[in-house]
């Protein structure tokens, strides 16, 4: 982050990276990081107008969001990060309930399985599971939007399912590399609060809990895209910090498939700033563009 003044949304994410970073965590108990990763989706604020569902998504949990005066038949299936440890529908309920908002769609945010107890491809089956469950319901058009981890499973989900009907696909600060071979993980380690500092966090054996154990394919394109048939991409936009370790995993998405795809890179913001939503200038414009692609792609009327 910048050492310009921060926004009360921008600071609020700071302190809750810096608290979730390996050094942060050092004496909680599992009970208490599952309490405090809850305490994640906060940081945004309630945009009101907006109606919340849970509902069973091909038997997957997933939660509605549903603003006021919304159109019919177009949905936003919404994927959640946390590296599929932590984030739940919960969590991002408020940031995605933003987006749809402005959209004026409804979204269906999904609860896919997690670790400990669901490695890869438990996530993966979920999103398909549901993508198919959205079709079976008369959806003529669908937009899929995730962030990081979930913003890898959204670009997988694209490449990957024999259904290619989606309309389009948004990333923000997606994970798209589980080989972790991209140089802005070692070079904008001091600037990302999240995953890097004083006491970075063990990706390497992040993706390995990730994938089940080492040894396993990190190149498999449902979590790894990057390593996929990206010409497969249908009209894709991606959004990134410059100064986050994961930085390349979105711009080498973008130079491989420049046909395909539109990044806006912003400086001096945390990884998936838009969790900021509402609190933050910075979160508010990516949400505004966010929309306004949305909306063209879906298809839906300027609001």
């Amino acid at each position: 982050m910048s050492t310009a003044k921060l926004s009360i949304g921008e600071q609020m994410l700071l302190d809750h990276y810096l608290a979730s970073n390996a050094a942060g965590r050092v004496g909680l108990t599992a009970e208490d990081r599952r309490e405090f990763d809850q305490r994640w989706g906060d940081v945004a604020t309630e945009p009101g107008g907006v109606d919340y569902v849970e509902t069973n998504a091909g038997g997957v949990p997933a939660m509605w969001l549903v603003p006021a005066g919304c159109v019919e038949r177009k949905v936003l299936l919404c994927l959640h990060g946390g590296g599929f440890v932590s984030g739940s529908m919960y969590t991002h309920r408020r940031l995605y309930a933003h987006v749809a908002k402005q959209t004026g769609a409804r979204a269906l945010v999904l609860d896919y399985r997690r670790l400990p107890d669901h490695p890869h491809p438990a996530a993966a089956e979920d999103t398909e599971a549901a993508y198919r469950w959205l079709l079976s319901e008369g959806y003529e058009r669908i937009g899929v939007v995730g962030d990081s981890a979930g913003g890898g499973l959204a670009l997988g989900l694209a490449i990957t399912s024999e259904l290619s009907a989606l309309a389009t696909v948004v990333g923000l600060s997606a994970w798209t590399d589980m080989t972790l071979a991209g140089h802005s993980v070692g070079i904008n380690r001091p600037t990302d609060a999240l995953f890097g500092g004083d006491a970075p966090m063990d990706l390497d054996g992040m993706v390995d809990f990730v994938l089940g154990g080492p040894g396993r394919d990190r190149r498999d394109p449902r979590v790894s895209p990057l390593h996929g048939d990206l010409t497969r991409l249908p009209p894709t936009y991606l959004q990134v910090s410059a100064t986050e370790m994961l930085y390349d995993d979105t711009r080498r998405v973008a130079d491989a498939a420049p046909d395909a795809v539109r990044m806006d890179a912003f400086e001096g913001q945390e990884h998936t700033f838009q969790m900021a939503a509402g609190r933050s200038p910075v979160a508010d414009d990516a949400v505004a563009r966010i929309a306004a692609w949305l909306r063209d792609r879906l298809e839906v009327a300027d609001r």
